[in-house]
């Protein structure tokens, strides 16, 4: 009997002690919130501040590089080439010799009028003599009026015709300047269509070369019209201009604005924008496509990393961060530019808003801040 009795006992022991290690969880659950409520988790973000400052109120469009000056060389006499002086695409200065044509016709010719021209010189000579020989004689009597009168219309005559003998020599010697073709102003010039001992003519279709003023050039772009009467305000106050950027480069050109089309174009509502460039380092070719951006001009604004701005379905917000506490602030964005974004309305400035980390973040939500990363 004390034998059953005794299993009895070791096995109520046995159950207890089962019991209450499956249920240690909840006994020493009780004894954890007895003591309080846990800490709130803290949310590790980067933070930037908000800062008022001048901002660009600008456009962005596409343009296209054109040249201001572009001269397609021809030939002003029917003769061949003689001499071809510069190298393909070579960078020409204004007066620089291009083209040597054959003159040796006009050269002959131009002997001709001065041979030409000295024999009538000679003549006027003669009937300038005749003509003071006769103007003595009829003061003493001894020749007409007549005379005196036929040797003076000679010498009338002799004079134009010798007018006329220079105009004929001049003629030539202009004909002669075509012969050599020289650049009209400094650029960059195409590859040489002729060769030396090709014969050329004005009627030939195809020009010998075309040269393009590289220094500075135009930039054509086209803009809504929404923004031609504040385009026009600050083109009158001089603080407008143009920068133009290569796509896929860094390098870029700034200028002004030249000048604005005097009409809209009624299909599409734009209207055509010039910029001039310097260009002095040539990194604006002619016929290439740039990214234009037109700054009318400067506003002093709110101003936060685009990053910070995050959007939902009621609008955008941001995170601003006081007091390690995380709140909702609806914004309204104006434009963005240079990876920073106006806020026209929820911030006065000074604030610490949250430019990573948002989406662990809820309003509300405890906050501390970290170091940013490396090349951020």
């Amino acid at each position: 009997m004390k034998k059953r009795t005794l299993i009895v006992l070791v096995g109520a022991i046995a159950i207890a002690t089962a019991a209450g290690f499956i249920t240690r969880s909840s006994w020493m659950g009780g004894s954890s919130n007895a003591q309080g409520p846990q800490r709130q988790r803290m949310v590790s973000v980067e933070l930037a501040k908000a800062e008022r400052k001048s901002m660009p109120v600008d456009v962005d469009a596409i343009g296209m590089v054109t040249p201001i000056s572009s001269v397609a060389l021809k030939s002003r006499l029917e003769t061949t080439i003689v001499a071809v002086h510069f190298e393909d695409g070579a960078k020409v200065s204004e007066g620089d010799l291009l083209f040597t044509l054959d003159s040796r016709q006009i050269d002959a010719q131009i002997e001709q009028a001065e041979g030409v021209l000295a024999k009538d010189q000679a003549q006027l000579e003669g009937a300038q003599r005749d003509l003071r020989r006769f103007n003595d004689l009829v003061a003493k009597g001894a020749t007409t009026q007549v005379n005196v009168d036929n040797a003076r219309t000679q010498s009338d005559i002799l004079t134009g015709t010798i007018k006329a003998d220079q105009a004929a020599l001049d003629n030539l010697k202009v004909q002669k300047s075509y012969t050599t073709i020289r650049a009209p102003f400094a650029g960059r010039i195409s590859a040489a269509n002729v060769k030396v001992g090709n014969f050329v003519r004005p009627a030939d279709t195809t020009a010998l070369a075309v040269i393009n003023q590289m220094a500075p050039v135009y930039v054509t772009f086209s803009v809504p019209q929404r923004v031609l009467v504040d385009l026009r305000e600050a083109m009158a106050k001089g603080v407008s201009g143009v920068t133009a950027t290569i796509p896929g480069h860094q390098r870029s050109e700034s200028g002004k604005v030249a000048m604005v089309e005097n009409t809209v174009d009624m299909a599409t509502g734009m209207v055509t924008v010039r910029g001039i460039m310097a260009n002095e380092n040539e990194t604006l070719w002619p016929g290439t496509l740039v990214a234009t951006k037109l700054v009318i001009r400067t506003e002093d604004s709110v101003v936060v990393p685009t990053v910070a701005v995050q959007r939902s379905q009621s609008g955008n917000f941001v995170f601003v961060v006081k007091d390690g506490t995380a709140k909702v602030q609806p914004v309204k964005v104006d434009r963005t530019a240079q990876g920073m974004s106006v806020i026209s309305e929820g911030l006065a400035g000074d604030e610490s808003v949250v430019t990573d980390g948002q989406l662990l973040l809820s309003d509300g939500s405890r906050v501390e801040p970290r170091a940013k990363k490396a090349g951020a």
